[in-house]
């Protein structure tokens, strides 16, 4: 394929998952819309991924790759972005798969619709679990108080990332896409979610999400509301909650809490921040 500019720079951080990068660059390669460009980045993983992504390299001069030194999730994503050249990211985990339309139908949305933040789509759970994934329906404030609406393989405007600080590498246990999101939206922006499954996510027995257990999803709320902890203030007053929670027996026993109508999820994890 002769060199073209690229329009959309898909970034593919690849850790020791040299067995599933073939089949997630194919669908890469299988794209109906030709602008793109594809970094695949090593990030200091000890297993064939070097020589993986320089056999697709040879295939394909759009697809380029960048070798680092292990610096975890974001880190690796934030790199790939730092070396990219195309208008638009889309993210996509080095086991994961997308459908050869959704790059076309969100870069449609995205130009002919100026006021829209970010797309993403219906998505397809694979390999242990086959079916269709179930999220949350996307709200600002669903996003906000209770759990992440969208996965990392959004498309999104490189300008508007270069408005963040990227990716959070504090965020080591996972949720690092949900962090982000925070960071790059707000209330009033626009956010599309296509009516197709385009997004195909790999499931396995032993996987980053299965692994994240109640003390974990603890310690990552709390890590969540540290990051944005200007934003969420604007939402929570402590001391008027606190004063509420003293009348309970537990936090813990405590599922809801209504704060300006809306109800409060992580609360009973953000108060710890609070009682130390």
């Amino acid at each position: 394929m002769s060199e073209i500019s690229p329009v959309i720079s898909i970034i593919v951080p690849c850790y020791n998952q040299a067995q599933y990068l073939p089949e997630t660059l194919q669908s890469v390669l299988e794209q109906d819309y030709l602008h793109w460009e594809c970094i695949v980045v090593n990030d200091g993983s000890p297993d064939n991924t070097e020589e993986v992504a320089l056999e697709w390299c040879e295939r394909d001069t759009r697809f380029k790759y960048l070798k680092k030194e292990n610096g975890g999730l974001s880190d690796a994503r934030n790199s790939g972005i730092k070396h990219s050249s195309g208008k638009y990211i889309l993210p996509l985990d080095s086991d994961d798969k997308i459908s050869k339309t959704y790059i076309s139908e969100a870069i449609d949305v995205l130009e002919n619709n100026p006021d829209v933040k970010l797309v993403f789509c219906r998505a397809q759970l694979f390999g242990a679990d086959n079916k269709e994934w179930e999220l949350l329906p996307y709200t600002y404030d669903n996003l906000l108080f209770v759990r992440n609406c969208i996965y990392c393989s959004a498309v999104y405007k490189r300008v508007d990332y270069d408005k963040t600080t990227g990716y959070n590498t504090n965020m080591i246990y996972g949720w690092e896409d949900y962090d982000f999101w925070i960071s790059l939206l707000n209330r009033k922006d626009r956010v599309i979610k296509l009516d197709k499954i385009h997004f195909y996510y790999r499931t396995k027995e032993v996987s980053m999400r299965t692994l994240i257990d109640e003390q974990k999803e603890e310690y990552l709320r709390i890590q969540i509301f540290k990051n944005h902890q200007e934003l969420y203030l604007q939402y929570i007053n402590p001391i008027t909650q606190f004063r509420e929670l003293k009348g309970l027996k537990s936090i813990e026993s405590s599922l809801q809490y209504r704060i300006g109508g809306y109800i409060l999820a992580p609360l009973r994890y953000i108060s710890k921040i609070f009682r130390k």
